[in-house]
């Protein structure tokens, strides 16, 4: 027998037909009529001289021949597409995939990509909004920006915000909230979004830290950080807000954070690529514009008391 590979177009039927079990399904899958999928499955099986399925009644499947043949076919396609989509993104330069959470895409990206398109306008941004870790070669994203604890070692992953949390309310609010104390008779808006990796940035924590004792346990509960502060801003009470996110809200005045105890939680924003990948020049543009972006929220850190929610005992 000739030591030499079939047509990758049968190679290419069989491994969709393995993976459905259905040549139905996999002639779908292929853009092609079920007559012509099994026609090369039969050209497959002609020239190996094995049947690879069992036709069933309105079923099929695999022989031991095909058993064997299925996994490899299937890794050399996945492998095959993935450098395929690694190939194009190299040649893509002018289009940039991100993905992010729902509240950073709302909050964070959202009102600054008019700046970043004035600063890089050969570079077009495309925002995928989800919670879901990303898998860079089967969602084509260039980058992701995660919130947690620990990051991927087999992926590039840079700490980009220390997080930290303070009370934040409307200005009109905040002429009858001058003191912390005066919060006992607040409306509190928990922001939860961080309750699945920590509990460090809640009320109890902060009035704990700031030495006064009130309940804590009442109030409207968000598990998305960007509701809570949509809540807050709509004067529906004080939310214990991330800095990181409410940035833009307190630079245009929409929320206000009157008191001087802010506590740093553990969990960090990552900008997140394929190792290597960071060098490209559209990557490298939007790490560097990001950096930029986040230096200039420094300043409402000036003059406060920073706790590490760590610290506290």
């Amino acid at each position: 027998m000739p030591d030499r590979l079939p047509s990758l177009t049968s190679l290419r039927a069989f491994e969709a037909a393995a993976r459905h079990m259905s040549f139905a399904k996999a002639a779908d899958e292929l853009f092609v009529t079920p007559a012509a999928l099994s026609y090369q499955i039969k050209s497959l099986e002609s020239e190996l001289g094995h049947p690879l399925f069992r036709r069933l009644n309105r079923a099929v499947e695999l022989t031991e021949a095909g058993r064997m043949l299925a996994p490899a076919t299937r890794d050399a396609f996945g492998k095959l597409m993935s450098a395929w989509r690694d190939v194009r993104r190299l040649q893509d330069t002018g289009i940039l995939t991100v993905t992010a959470g729902p509240a950073f895409t709302a909050k964070w990206l959202a009102p600054r990509m008019y700046d970043f398109a004035q600063a890089h306008p050969e570079i077009e941004l495309r925002f995928v909004a989800g919670l879901r870790l990303a898998d860079f070669d089967r969602d084509e994203v260039d980058v992701a920006i995660r919130f947690g604890l620990e990051a991927d070692d087999s992926l590039h992953a840079e700490p980009l915000i220390e997080e930290w949390v303070t009370p934040m309310m409307t200005p009109q609010m905040a002429e009858h909230i001058k003191e912390p104390a005066d919060l006992k008779d607040a409306i509190l808006v928990h922001d939860e979004s961080m309750s699945s990796v920590s509990d460090e940035g809640s009320w109890a924590n902060w009035t704990k830290v700031q030495g006064i004792d009130i309940d804590t346990s009442h109030g409207p509960r968000f598990s998305q950080a960007d509701h809570a502060l949509d809540a807050a801003m709509s004067g529906a009470g004080v939310v214990l807000g991330r800095v990181s996110l409410a940035a833009r809200a307190m630079e245009a005045g929409r929320l206000v954070a009157p008191f001087e105890l802010g506590i740093i939680v553990s969990p960090k924003f990552r900008f997140v690529c394929p190792k290597g990948n960071e060098t490209l020049p559209k990557i490298a543009a939007f790490h560097d514009w990001v950096l930029q972006e986040i230096s200039q929220s420094g300043k409402f850190r000036a003059e406060r008391k920073m706790v590490h929610a760590a610290d506290i005992v």
